[in-house]
């Protein structure tokens, strides 16, 4: 059985913005978490409750960060973006 998936205000602020091919690498990315919520990789400290799936959309390697509510089978992605200042962004 899949999952729901939620976006928060900053996941869609950030997906606004993003290039229509990014986007689409997003999307799949999205489906691949969707199916197995549990691909990504559990964080620990300040951001313990997020979970990160990396992927890569041409070259550059991006973060799609979300949590997960077991109760109701729901994933809120919270962010997405490059590697680079990612985690300090999400800790604001």
């Amino acid at each position: 059985m899949t999952w729901l998936v939620r976006q928060t205000r900053r996941f869609s602020r950030q997906y606004k913005k993003l290039h229509d091919n990014i986007a689409a690498d997003v999307d799949s990315a999205v489906d691949e978490v969707r199916l197995n919520p549990e691909i990504g990789e559990h964080k620990k400290g300040d951001l313990a409750a997020l979970s990160v799936f990396k992927f890569r959309s041409g070259e550059q390697l991006y973060l799609l960060g979300y949590t997960l509510d077991e109760g109701v089978r729901l994933i809120y992605l919270e962010a997405v973006g490059p590697h680079e200042n990612f985690y300090r962004d999400l800790k604001r």
